[in-house]
């Protein structure tokens, strides 16, 4: 029992940081109705701006925190002014197709301009193990999970409670009428992948140092669709609940499943509830499935 229990720990340390990722997500999708296969390169890319400020320009954490993040802004603004902005009214294919190339384009340029620099800046946190109760949880993972919460906790709040939050849902509710009631669009879909860029640089950051398992961060893009998908992609709720399931799916599978038919199907596992999930509600767990008039 006391096993189950670290494992339902630890799994749910690990989806607080999914449900973060997943955020940037579906912050994008509900906005500007993108879906972004480039989300772990931008991860990646965000990581690798903080160790630059880090170990090259010798800001010191906070420091390399705050340049990737407007560094990451300033390219999500370009991104939507030189791109995004062609493919209003194209078909969602040209769209996909276009964060498919732009994720290409940075796991190349990544290889060439940040040559020779760790893949992440590690955080100053205590490598210790806490003993509660009988359960021993690293001390790491434990502040990473509370500072993955406490930026879902706020990206949820204004997302819900401001007024760019509620332009945000205007535009994803319906784009034309949100226009043309003076919300300015363009504007709004900047913040929408700013945010997705400051995301980037807080998750990017903490998965380095703090995640096991050899995971590149390219790979955790991958592998954090099944909580979107499974969460529904307009849900911001929905995807908080389906990252911390997908964190203790795979815990739990790893610590049970694994060791019989071998290890990596905890890997698996997340794949195969969506294709479950996709079968019996299409649309998410809370997500709202798409009523059209004939």
């Amino acid at each position: 029992m006391r096993f189950f229990v670290a494992l339902i720990v630890d799994g749910a340390l690990a989806g607080a940081i999914y449900a973060l990722i997943a955020l940037g997500f579906v912050v994008v999708y509900k906005a500007s109705r993108v879906i972004n296969f480039a989300l772990g390169e931008w991860l990646m890319l965000g990581a690798l701006l903080v160790a630059v400020g880090g170990y090259r320009l010798a800001l010191g954490l906070p420091g390399a925190l705050l340049a990737a993040c407007v560094a990451m802004i300033g390219l999500a603004a370009l991104f939507n002014r030189l791109v995004l902005r062609r493919l209003v009214g194209r078909p969602v294919v040209s769209l996909i197709m276009v964060t498919l190339g732009l994720g290409a384009l940075m796991r190349g340029g990544a290889a060439l301009l940040f040559r020779g620099i760790p893949g992440g800046m590690p955080l100053p946190l205590p490598q210790r193990v806490l003993e509660v109760g009988g359960l021993f949880i690293s001390t790491d993972k434990l502040i990473a999970g509370a500072v993955a919460a406490v930026a879902v906790i706020a990206v949820t709040s204004a997302f819900r409670w401001t007024r760019t939050g509620v332009a945000l849902r205007a535009i994803a509710d319906d784009e034309g009428a949100a226009l043309g009631s003076g919300i300015d669009v363009q504007h709004h879909l900047v913040i929408a992948w700013g945010a997705l860029g400051v995301l980037s640089v807080v998750a990017g950051t903490l998965w380095t140092s703090v995640a096991s398992g050899g995971f590149g961060l390219v790979l955790v893009g991958l592998k954090v669709f099944p909580v979107v998908v499974i969460g529904g992609l307009d849900s911001i709720p929905a995807t908080i609940i389906a990252a911390l399931l997908i964190g203790v799916l795979e815990t739990l599978v790893a610590g049970y499943v694994d060791p019989v038919v071998g290890t990596g199907f905890s890997t698996v596992a997340p794949f195969v509830l969506v294709i479950a999930v996709l079968f019996t509600r299409p649309y998410g767990l809370l997500g709202s499935p798409e009523v059209r008039r004939i």
